[in-house]
């Protein structure tokens, strides 16, 4: 089957998430050596990236990756809006929604797995 086909019978509930975890899984790889290389921004860009490929395939271990990006994803932010609350706004705004979207699309996986994923 191919990508356009498969696209075409994907509606926009199950693309979401794929697209967001694709998008932050990029955008960290961007920020990496913007950044002075921290390992930890490359860890999760390439688990962000797994995660969207697992979730776009319906693999069944893609559940367990989002639930563990989950915690990563918010001790990261929370640390992070600890040390630049004050300083940077843009940054401290982009933390906040990421945060957010993460929450959000990590319910939305959870709520619509199937039994037989488990």
């Amino acid at each position: 089957m191919s990508l356009a086909s498969k696209l075409k019978m994907e509606n926009m509930e199950t693309i979401a998430p794929v697209a967001f975890y694709g998008l932050v899984g990029i955008i960290f790889l961007i920020m990496l050596p913007l950044s002075g290389f921290p390992p930890h921004i490359g860890l999760m860009g390439v688990t962000s990236l797994i995660a969207a490929y697992g979730l776009f395939k319906k693999r069944f271990w893609a559940i367990w990756l989002v639930v563990a990006l989950f915690f990563v994803a918010t001790t990261f932010t929370l640390y992070t809006l600890y040390y630049i609350m004050a300083i940077d706004a843009l940054a401290t705004a982009s933390m906040i929604a990421y945060a957010v979207l993460t929450w959000i699309f990590t319910a939305y996986v959870i709520s619509k797995r199937k039994p037989e994923e488990t």
